[in-house]
């Protein structure tokens, strides 16, 4: 999907966005120059364009064919955006089965453009959120987009990160618990009122901590809408994107996370959901998505309740962030104001698989 940018997203050079109110997210001239010195096309005349349906950070892909990833704009709250802990994973995980675009370059000098970034190659294909491409939509390819979906993860899961020189980026013990913490404090940051589900949620989270399998890489944010796939049948997926809440950690809460995002054609309305094609005939369940990932990881996916209401209570502590940028200028993107009432929705929501399961 692409987006048409603010007027004060991409200017020429430093001393041109310095007139403007806000900071910008791209600075040509000495990108040029870092791309230059980086070995990758740099010609006079160098245009970008925001890519993606993704409301964190900010991705752009430039005129040469390759594509840029930064932090966004500020407020931030503490250690998140890292944009340069997200490209030493994808570096790291190059030699392995995980399905990831190759990293061309990185750049941890946030003079060049205003904030650290890297580039990648952009690969061919399509995001499929509320639409499939003439070739996948039919029931046997939509069955096929989902087996893809569950076997990239498994192949996630499997990956020898300790071997892959990963062993510092993540604890393998305590993840659950350190996920509450962090998130307990990033809602003191991000929250702009009083909601007591959030509170209440968080306590039950708390109260109930299942024990965790053997550790693995998270992705943190695994879904239908963070996967490229190809146009033609049969259904590929051929990279998964926005590794940013990349860890060491449980397995399982990436399972609860992608069951969150996973519509059936029974489900109560909702305001997010975000890749809607699920719906469809011949997606499977969330129940038989579940069977799949166990079968083919010899993982059983237990405590199901509690991933489920981890993955939308950190939903609603990331979306309060979101919105208060939005309420702060900070960002243009018009589904990130909407996010008020929405907030509210999923906490509600995560309140009620507390008391009536998922």
């Amino acid at each position: 999907m692409t987006v048409l940018p603010a007027a004060d997203d991409i200017v020429a050079t430093h001393a041109e966005g310095a007139g403007n109110r806000r900071e910008p997210l791209l600075v040509i001239e000495p990108l040029r120059e870092f791309l230059a010195g980086a070995g990758l096309a740099a010609p006079a005349t160098l245009g970008a364009e925001p890519i993606g349906e993704g409301h964190s950070n900010v991705t752009f892909a430039l005129s040469t064919g390759v594509v840029l990833r930064r932090p966004p704009r500020g407020p931030l709250p503490p250690s998140a955006h890292d944009v340069l802990r997200e490209a030493r994973l994808l570096l790291a995980l190059e030699p392995s089965a995980v399905r990831t675009p190759r990293v061309l370059a990185v750049c941890e000098d946030p003079a060049v453009i205003g904030a650290p970034f890297y580039v990648m190659e952009r690969i061919d294909g399509v995001v499929i959120t509320d639409a499939l491409p003439g070739a996948l939509d039919g029931p046997e390819q939509r069955a096929r987009v989902a087996d893809e979906l569950i076997d990239s993860l498994v192949e996630l899961h499997a990956a020898d990160w300790a071997g892959l020189g990963l062993g510092g980026f993540g604890r393998p013990t305590g993840y659950l618990e350190r996920q509450l913490r962090r998130f307990t404090g990033l809602w003191e940051h991000n929250r702009t009122r009083d909601l007591n589900e959030v509170e209440e949620v968080g306590a039950w989270l708390e109260a109930n901590v299942p024990d965790s399998p053997d550790a693995t890489i998270v992705h943190g944010d695994y879904r239908l809408g963070n996967a490229i796939y190809s146009a033609a049948a049969p259904a590929r997926l051929l990279a998964v994107l926005d590794w940013e809440m990349a860890t060491i950690g449980d397995p399982l809460a990436d399972v609860g996370y992608l069951l969150t995002h996973w519509v059936q054609a029974d489900d109560e309305p909702s305001r997010f959901k975000l890749s809607p094609v699920t719906a469809l005939p011949g997606f499977p369940t969330r129940r038989r998505l579940i069977e799949r990932y166990e079968m083919l990881s010899g993982r059983r996916v237990a405590h199901l309740d509690w991933y489920v209401t981890l993955a939308l209570w950190k939903a609603v502590v990331f979306m309060e962030g979101n919105y208060r940028r939005a309420v702060a200028g900070a960002t243009d993107d018009p589904y990130l104001r909407s996010f008020g009432e929405g907030v509210v929705e999923l906490a509600r929501r995560a309140l009620r698989v507390t008391r009536d399961g998922f």
